[in-house]
């Protein structure tokens, strides 16, 4: 049984993002003005690439379909395309990466061992990280 988006979103998730874990609230670093500077247009295209660069390769190992539609596996033209245009719900078994044109990261929502294991490897190959938050 597929779970929907909406069961997806209940589900346990981890983060996949360009820190390597959850700064803390009081940390004596600068994290809003360093997120402010890669949010910046030419910076922020960088990590989407890197987004897109994970989905496409998880591509090669597992189908994929955007939101709920019944298309399995469109194009990495589509896929790049709508990653950078919306927000979107990419679904994979029944898992869900959930990517937001204007966000330096992408959630996560319950992958199975393999799965996670299998992102881990690929965020890392994109210079990116994946975590859970504390519960």
């Amino acid at each position: 049984m597929k779970l929907t988006i909406e069961e997806l979103l209940q589900t346990e998730y981890w983060i996949i993002d360009i820190l390597p874990r959850q700064v803390p609230a009081d940390s004596p670093g600068q994290f809003f003005a360093v997120e402010q500077y890669y949010l910046a247009k030419d910076r922020l295209e960088e990590v989407k690439r890197k987004h897109i660069g994970l989905v496409l390769k998880l591509n090669c190992y597992r189908d994929i379909s955007l939101d709920e539609e019944p298309l399995v596996n469109p194009s990495p033209e589509r896929i790049a395309d709508e990653m950078l245009r919306r927000h979107l719900c990419i679904l994979t078994g029944d898992s869900m990466i959930m990517s937001e044109p204007d966000d330096l990261s992408m959630t996560l929502y319950h992958p199975d061992e393999e799965l996670l294991d299998l992102i881990r490897t690929i965020a890392a190959g994109e210079g990116l990280f994946v975590w859970q938050p504390p519960a």
